[in-house]
């Protein structure tokens, strides 16, 4: 039986500006930065203010559509181990989530946890989310560090920096050929 939060029924959204701001904070990490780049924040914060409604619910769209990618990623590598997704990611998520107080409130922690337990079970997160009502902006950080944090994640197990944009990247440029 199909579920209305199946992917197949969300919008992609803007895949492309997502995946620069979540590059652009892997970036800033690595370089042992703690503060965003001034040349790199002046870039999204211009990004973000051309956008308007209509683009900035693309730009959440394409988060959701990135969190999805990502956990689709790991369940495949953890099912590959015999593991279950679910079990391994959500609870360090959670964990690291709860270190960040200053970006993450409290009380978006099981929002974001939810999206993640709905993409690593194949439903769409921005579906999922929407049944609970429009985003709110207390939201907005917590989703971002949501993308950032499973993005980290496949980095460090793939021991590549850029192994989760590239793998995004690919994914595509082989949708732009098709």
């Amino acid at each position: 039986m199909s579920s209305p939060c199946d992917p197949e029924h969300a919008p992609v959204g803007d895949v492309g500006a997502a995946l620069m701001m979540i590059d652009s904070r892997l970036k800033e990490i690595h370089a042992g930065r703690t503060e965003a780049d001034p040349e790199q924040q002046e870039l999204v914060d211009q990004l973000t203010a051309s956008l308007g409604p209509r683009g900035a619910n693309d730009v959440l769209d394409g988060a959701c559509t990135l969190i999805f990618m990502f956990m689709t990623w790991l369940r495949q590598a953890h099912e590959e181990h015999d593991k279950d997704v679910i079990e391994y990611v959500v609870p360090s998520l959670v964990t690291t989530m709860r270190m960040m107080p200053r970006s993450i409130r409290p009380e978006a922690i099981p929002t974001m946890a939810g999206l993640v337990v709905a993409a690593g079970t194949g439903l769409s997160p921005s579906l999922w989310r929407k049944q609970y009502g429009d985003w709110t902006a207390e939201e907005m950080n917590p989703l971002e560090a949501t993308a950032f944090l499973l993005a980290e994640h496949i980095n460090r197990i793939t021991d590549d920096p850029d192994f989760a944009t590239r793998m995004v990247t690919e994914a595509l440029s082989g949708a732009d050929e098709d």
